[in-house]
């Protein structure tokens, strides 16, 4: 068996003594890049008071003093600087925005920046006028574009949010092109909100918003109440929501469901279920959709005064999300199927020929897989501090500048032990039962499942469109490159994974759910790394070994797997 070796580079550390405090310190950057409706601007958080900062980012207002409730940006956790960009703004208007931090005992913020945004030439000019016809469910906003920008307008409409500073990405209307005067008539509102809702313009320049207006829907007197529940049971075509009518708002609730979209604020007329009547839990199967396709759900009731909606949940079919700590990442559905396992080099007509294949891949042989979901990504750096707190290591053995340092890299230097206990932590605090994948999960998800093209590398028959390898002995941040055919970032190249199998050779015979030999030296390594200089490496049928000991590796991280 081929084993890698750890490259180790010494670095000089410093380390600084910071006083306890309970909040966080930061910093607010200078702003930059600053166009007609975007900019630049970002933070440093200096200390995080003790506690970890399970979220950073920015915020912006066109009034002084912006908090994270009036629009912002969420740019990852822990300590050191951070960018975000600012989008949707309005060109040659002035803006403060603001350095935000959290741990559990609260918000800080840094010093505020002003700056004014750039003129809008070649944009159009958009003005949102007025909400009226304010209702429980609905309400209409007449707007103008006054100017094209010299060009075409394709399309203009209105966009609302409970959030300040709505853009078309949060639901909108379509009213057409052209400049001149329109109303945009929201619909699915939920009653005794407060929305935002501002104009857009688009031209081939981009798009513009006008000036937000805050509303409050009515009352909603003979609606019912309904509440819409979280989403589960998420695969590649089906998902599992409902909800609960709390009220039947004085009269008999004749129909009650989810309704469902790929844009926001769904409605009953963009498709939905029936769920019987009357108030009461009620469970809804969705089912048609498509993977990796993002969706909106949200809940309905009606009776003779119209339809009622609860609060908007979204989710992406086949992937389901966890969050930790202010940490989120996502699983993706690998729906179970049968796959030849291995590669020969000796046959060119036989099964899974593949000229760079060595005799520790073959005899190539049928495995049968049950459904599992596994990580979109490696584990990353934020992930582990978000569930452990601090790395196991100490000295050259932690995550560095000098191979790849910050939120979105996948973690390393992280043994075999190490990962048990993460992985113990993460259950306790999911109610969750994660583990690593056996080595038959690997290479079936590195193939693409039954979605399948029978690609060389995890994606692609081009290295280069899917795996870092080589590239200057450093690990670089997921998501980077394309993902295979079942949406999965990175299983070839970028770091080697562990798998929880024990080295062992290959058998011919037929297996279902196999878990590898009971025992052994070496636990099985999967997906090259960018520390190797051979593509051979990263095919998604090569093998590698490491010692099931206290080794921490600079070029070996991990991969979640979750059993339904």
């Amino acid at each position: 068996m081929r084993k890698l070796f750890t490259l180790l580079a010494l670095v000089g550390l410093v380390f600084v003594s910071c006083k306890k405090e309970d909040v966080p310190t930061v910093t607010t950057n200078a702003v930059s890049n600053i166009a007609a409706t975007s900019a630049t601007c970002g933070g440093c958080v200096t200390a995080d008071g003790g506690l970890a900062v399970i979220a950073r980012g920015i915020c912006w207002s066109t009034s002084s003093d912006p908090t994270a409730t009036d629009g912002g940006v969420f740019s990852g956790s822990g300590t050191g600087n951070f960018t975000s960009n600012i989008t949707g703004l309005m060109p040659e208007t002035t803006y403060y925005v603001r350095a935000y931090a959290t741990n559990s005992k609260g918000t800080v913020y840094g010093e505020v920046k002003q700056f004014t945004t750039a003129s809008g030439a070649g944009l159009p000019v958009v003005i949102t006028d007025s909400v009226t016809n304010i209702t429980a469910t609905t309400a209409t906003c007449v707007c103008h574009v006054t100017a094209d920008g010299g060009l075409a307008v394709t399309a203009r409409g209105v966009c609302w949010s409970t959030s300040s500073n709505p853009t078309i990405t949060d639901g909108g209307t379509f009213n057409g092109s052209d400049t001149g005067t329109f109303a945009g008539k929201i619909t699915g509102l939920i009653p005794e909100t407060t929305y935002y809702v501002r104009a857009y313009a688009t031209n081939s320049n981009g798009t513009v918003y006008g000036e937000v207006k805050q509303f409050k829907t009515a009352v909603g007197v003979g609606l019912p109440v309904v509440i819409t529940d979280s989403v589960t049971n998420i695969t590649e075509t089906t998902v599992i929501c409902g909800g609960n009518v709390t009220s039947d708002g004085g009269l008999a609730v004749t129909a009650r469901g989810v309704c469902w979209s790929t844009s926001s604020d769904p409605t009953v007329t963009d498709g939905g279920t029936f769920n019987g009547s009357g108030i009461g839990s009620f469970t809804s199967k969705i089912s048609g959709l498509t993977a990796g396709t993002t969706y909106y759900v949200r809940a309905y009731a009606t009776n003779s005064n119209g339809t009622a909606y609860g609060e908007q949940r979204t989710f992406t079919a086949g992937v389901t999300e966890f969050t930790v700590n202010g940490i989120t990442f996502n699983m993706i559905v690998v729906a179970g199927g049968t796959f030849w396992m291995g590669a020969q080099s000796t046959d060119v007509s036989g099964q899974n020929y593949d000229v760079d294949a060595t005799g520790e891949e073959s005899p190539v042989h049928s495995v049968t897989l049950s459904d599992y979901y596994i990580g979109e990504t490696e584990a990353t750096q934020a992930l582990w501090l978000a569930v452990m707190g601090s790395w196991p290591g100490s000295g050259s053995e932690v995550p560095s500048a000098t191979y790849g340092l910050g939120n979105d890299y996948p973690a390393y230097y992280v043994s075999w032990n190490d990962i048990q206990l993460f992985i113990d932590s993460l259950n306790t605090l999911t109610g969750k039962t994660f583990r690593l994948p056996t080595e038959a999960e690997w290479e079936y998800a590195a193939r693409g499942g039954n979605r399948s093209q029978g690609y060389k590398y995890s994606g692609s028959d081009n290295v280069y469109n899917v795996a870092w390898y080589g590239f200057g002995l450093k690990v670089n941040p997921v998501k980077q490159k394309q993902p295979n055919e079942l949406g999965i970032y990175d299983m070839s190249g970028n770091l080697c994974e562990k798998c929880s199998d024990f080295v062992g050779h290959y058998t011919a015979d037929n297996q279902i759910n196999p878990q590898g030999p009971s025992s052994g030296i070496f636990r099985v390594l999967r997906g090259g790394s960018c520390f190797d200089y051979y593509a051979e490496y990263c095919r998604v049928t090569d093998r590698l070994g490491l010692e099931e000991d206290g080794t921490r590796a600079n070029y070996a991280g991990f991969r979640l797997v979750l059993v339904p």
